[in-house]
């Protein structure tokens, strides 16, 4: 496979105006087959602008977009099949059972099965893939708040989508259902099939799965990197933190393996409560919205 056919994103200088106003000003990214790509931002940073028209929901002023090589806003029904969609929330019929609405959205895929990819994906292999094996033959309405978002991500991977789209995908889930939620999409990613665009407030989530982190504000991009590249070029520094002889010490450095092994070699065992705490996603984060801020007044 060439690097042409790996992205599956291609976005430059993409605008978007209402009336007078800049909702989105010359945004470019791109993702890779099997990428996970968190965009992040503040509400109203044009986040969900930009994945619309992805999506091919929405029409943009300017730039050019291209989505597994085709035009959101021209695509055909053949490139529908192969995007998934999950929503913060999706409406239905609460007396449908899980299975029964799993099969009767994934039969409307069957037509675009190809050599590569076979669709849709079996109901009761969707089912157990997101942990809802056992409540596979009872009502929606009757699901908890967990176990209906876990469906809310079958309906978003039915169609064995090469590019999927999560809105908020945890929200509401436990922790453990999180979890699980989270070895599914590394999974999806892992195989290399599967290109996902992640939208989420959780930082932490963003961390944990995102290989790489765009972040929106003011309706441009003002990062786009790993969350270490970010956190080397904005934060840069570790805070190193341990106790000698009853006394605390704190010490910020940009080689905390170094210091550390200073503080060992000259006071060996008398080092206590030694931790190292490096620079979070959401630091980086805080950091650079507020720099944007800041430049914005």
């Amino acid at each position: 496979m060439n690097t042409a056919e790996e992205v599956v994103l291609d976005v430059e200088g993409l605008r978007m105006r209402y009336g007078t106003t800049d909702v989105l000003r010359e945004v470019t990214f791109r993702a890779r087959r099997g990428e996970v790509l968190a965009l992040l931002g503040p509400n109203g940073a044009g986040k969900t602008t930009t994945i619309e028209i992805l999506e091919g929901f929405r029409m943009r002023s300017a730039g050019r977009v291209s989505v597994l090589g085709a035009d959101p806003a021209h695509a055909t029904e053949d490139w529908r099949a192969r995007i998934g969609v999950v929503l913060q929330s999706w409406r239905d019929h609460g007396k449908w059972r899980v299975r029964e609405v799993l099969a009767h959205l994934g039969a409307f895929y069957a037509g675009y099965t190809t050599e590569r990819v076979p669709r849709p994906w079996d109901a009761d292999e969707l089912i157990a893939a997101v942990g809802l094996t056992g409540h596979a033959d009872k009502k929606i309405r009757m699901l908890s708040g967990g176990q209906r978002r876990r469906l809310d991500v079958a309906i978003g991977l039915v169609g064995r989508p090469e590019l999927l789209f999560l809105d908020e995908p945890t929200a509401g889930l436990d922790p453990q259902a999180r979890r699980e939620f989270h070895e599914l999409v590394r999974g999806l990613a892992g195989s290399r099939e599967t290109t996902i665009l992640l939208t989420t407030h959780d930082l932490d989530e963003a961390e944990k799965l995102a290989g790489r982190i765009v972040i929106l504000d003011g309706g441009r991009i003002i990062a786009d990197g790993t969350a270490e590249e970010l956190a080397r070029r904005i934060t840069g520094e570790d805070e190193v933190r341990w106790t000698l002889d009853g006394q605390r010490f704190t010490r910020s450095t940009r080689d905390s393996t170094a210091l550390v092994f200073d503080l060992f070699e000259r006071h060996g065992r008398r080092i206590g409560e030694l931790e190292v705490r490096r620079s979070s996603l959401e630091d980086t984060y805080l950091a650079l919205v507020r720099q944007a801020e800041g430049a914005a007044r």
